[in-house]
């Protein structure tokens, strides 16, 4: 799915022109894109969450050269989906990962003085 089907889909799904539905989508996309670039995080429950990552300088290697080189520091935007999200996708890892899930442990018993 890509942009144009996405603006499709929310129109007839909610009874709106594609127009609105693109300014709808733009918005979306502008609040999340502002907020990370700012340094913030943006939580969608049930579906991720997106925030700013620094990635550290290093040293890398040209492949064709063999030469080393100095890779500078970056900052990217990361998604971390939610577990609703990775459920609905593949059903069976979700399943698994619940039962894999140790019981609660007992609460600390107060001691006697």
């Amino acid at each position: 799915m890509n942009k144009t089907d996405l603006i499709e889909h929310l129109a007839s799904k909610h009874e709106l022109s594609k127009a609105e539905a693109g300014r709808i989508l733009e918005t979306l996309l502008d609040a999340v894109v502002t907020t990370v670039k700012k340094g913030g995080a943006v939580s969608i429950p049930g579906f991720g969450s997106f925030k700013q990552h620094a990635r550290a300088a290093r040293n890398g290697v040209n492949p064709s050269t063999g030469a080393k080189i100095k890779i500078a520091a970056a900052k990217l935007p990361k998604f971390t989906p939610g577990a609703g999200f990775k459920a609905a996708v593949d059903p069976k890892a979700a399943a698994k990962k619940a039962a894999a899930k140790p019981a609660a442990k007992p609460a600390a018993k107060a001691k006697k003085k």
